[in-house]
């Protein structure tokens, strides 16, 4: 039997820690959710400590054990495969006997479910035992997905003492494995882009591959910026043998961690690109798939395998996650900031909830602290800010770098060695000093802050986690690193899982009562102040080819623009806010077009 999905929505991976026990707390109420596999450190003391508190069996897996990361990360995911199917039976038993707990339930769900629909039939007193109400329940609810995420560019080689591993023990390759081995029947979502190596060694896992009845124990999500890498990636995949199920699209500056920009395309007409094309997507990467299928002499298939495609990234009302659902032909929503802010449902540390729901637009910025050297969305005033800083006035900058890895720089180590550590900062610093007489103490400053504004990611994800949970630190402090995206900035206070969830349906709205922009005018005004800076830090330094590359990213945005033009003088949604949207991009279109790249002074 084939259980409808019951919610449109999805909450995406955030850093290490905010989403590393989520299914465990809301899986049972039908939400998917995604955990980080990256550090396995964090991954064996969440292992223990939820092992603890429900008495469930542990045996610690050290470094010195063989191929201790991935099996961190088996140990880890089948105790919470364990948990969330506990938790989910229980739950049901609750339901059936409790009508407060069925009430509340039912109010979390979308106006437009089945669901919910014939339970509130049942609360109306039309099923006559409670026999009834479980039979229903067992046919027709299941617990939400506990997907897994891998940074694909968080791939660092290990040693043996001086010599290299084979690929297969890399960081990311090991969490895949990991996740491979687990009992688990869920998705692995691979962002970051395309990693050849890594994706391959997808293909060696039957799980990943169809059954002789063509069902996908382990299925594949790829987080995509636009149409063309999706095309690429599923591509490469297919050709392997694996099918991506879902398409997942991110915005690529209005959202959180780390901000891939496009070359100036908007996430309307990214959209509007997938709907128009999505059976292209389909039918190409299915050819692949079925020739690879058949090399490998595994059975093909009439139909092509069920795909999704979703979108994330900046939405913050329930009439945006409608227009997104409807007008785009999508299967869900992410919604990842807002919930920072739902204890129920993510971990995070209460201080850093109450700097979120402080936090005013100003406060949330792209930063150049991730040593992966990609823009990185935080927030002022973090612990990790503090500390940095103060070592940095000591001349103690960079972090001790415990867990290294991101210790992908071959600069100054073959082995590699993090941008945000202490010997890497001081080499930095060093060589920076012996060239001081060609540099102007402004130049010399600038320099400097490029190399200790680097963060302790690895520790700094993961203390919400330790701090939450009482879970000692060990080590040198290194504070809090959050990564809300932009959006955070309208939602200012601490909220249950069913306010949240009924704000996503549009039962209620717990938005600040400040102005908030619509989704697609406040990522094109985060395209537009990309655009205006970046000219301005190289204005004077211009080449060809970047004046090309700007001159793209504007044409682009103004593309956009009329797109957006279009579709919202059509559109029947944001009829109340429809001017003010007009109005926004009259005036978008205005500053874009007054960028100037002619009277730069090109490098020749």
């Amino acid at each position: 039997m084939i259980k409808q999905q019951l919610h449109n929505f999805h909450i995406p991976v955030m850093g290490l820690a905010y989403t590393i026990d989520s299914p465990i707390k809301v899986s049972r109420f039908g939400i998917d959710s995604v955990i980080s596999i990256v550090d396995d450190e964090l991954i064996e003391k969440m292992n223990a400590f939820y092992s603890r508190n429900f008495e469930l069996p542990y045996k610690e897996i050290t470094q010195k054990t063989y191929d201790y990361r991935a099996k961190r990360i088996t140990s880890y995911l089948n105790l919470v495969d364990t948990i969330v199917k506990k938790k989910f039976n229980s739950f049901c038993d609750e339901l059936a006997t409790n009508k407060k707990a069925l009430n509340d339930f039912v109010a979390m769900l979308p106006k437009i479910s089945s669901v919910k629909k014939n339970l509130e039939a049942y609360l109306s007193n039309q099923f006559s035992e409670s026999s009834d109400i479980l039979k229903y329940l067992s046919e027709n609810l299941f617990p939400g997905a506990i997907d897994v995420n891998i940074m694909t560019k968080v791939d660092k080689t290990n040693y043996d003492k001086n010599d290299s591993l084979p690929n297969i023990y890399n960081d990311a390759h090991s969490a895949l494995r990991g996740f491979a081995n687990s009992n688990l029947s869920s998705s692995l979502v691979l962002s970051a882009g395309m990693n050849p190596s890594l994706f391959s060694y997808i293909a060696e896992f039957d799980d990943f591959l169809p059954d002789d009845s063509g069902l996908l124990k382990k299925k594949v999500t790829l987080k995509v910026s636009d149409f063309r890498s999706a095309m690429i990636q599923g591509s490469f995949l297919a050709k392997k043998g694996i099918w991506v199920s879902e398409y997942r699209i991110e915005s690529g500056l209005n959202c959180g961690g780390h901000a891939f920009a496009t070359d100036g395309l908007l996430l309307g007409p990214i959209m509007q690109e997938f709907k128009d094309r999505k059976q292209e997507l389909i039918n190409t990467t299915d050819g692949l798939l079925q020739k690879a299928l058949s090399l490998k002499g595994k059975n093909i298939f009439e139909s092509p395998f069920e795909v999704k495609f979703t979108v994330q990234g900046g939405v913050g009302t329930a009439e945006e996650h409608d227009f997104l659902l409807n007008y785009y032909e999508m299967d869900s929503v992410g919604w990842g900031s807002p919930f920072l802010l739902v204890p129920e449902a993510t971990t995070t540390d209460k201080a850093t909830r109450m700097l979120l729901a402080n936090a005013k637009e100003k406060d949330f910025y792209r930063s150049d602290i991730s040593p992966l050297g990609v823009p990185f969305n935080t927030l002022v005033g973090t612990t990790n800010e503090y500390i940095k800083t103060h070592r940095i006035l000591q001349n103690k900058a960079g972090s001790s770098c415990p867990k290294k890895l991101l210790a992908l720089s071959k600069e100054y180590d073959e082995k590699g060695i993090c941008t945000a550590s202490r010997k890497y900062q001081q080499l930095k610093l060093e060589e920076l000093q012996e060239t001081t007489c060609n540099l102007s103490s402004v130049e010399f400053e600038k320099t400097a802050t490029s190399v200790t504004v680097k963060s302790c990611l690895c520790v700094g994800l993961a203390n919400p986690a330790y701090l939450e949970n009482d879970i000692p630190i060990k080590g040198e402090a290194q504070g809090v690193v959050v990564c809300p995206g932009p959006n955070m900035a309208y939602f200012d206070k601490e909220v249950s899982l069913k306010d949240m969830v009924r704000h996503i349906y549009g039962y209620q709205s717990i938005l600040s009562q400040e102005y908030r922009p619509n989704v697609f005018v406040k990522e094109l005004g985060l395209y537009v102040e990309y655009l205006e800076n970046n000219i301005a830090e190289v204005r004077e330094q211009l080449t060809p080819a970047l004046i090309k590359k700007w001159e793209l990213f504007k044409s682009n945005l103004l593309q956009g623009v009329l797109y957006y033009e279009d579709v919202f003088k059509a559109s029947c949604f944001f009829e109340s806010a429809k001017n003010d949207i007009l109005e926004n991009l009259k005036l978008f279109r205005q500053r874009i077009t007054i960028v100037n790249l002619s009277d730069a002074e090109v490098l020749k």
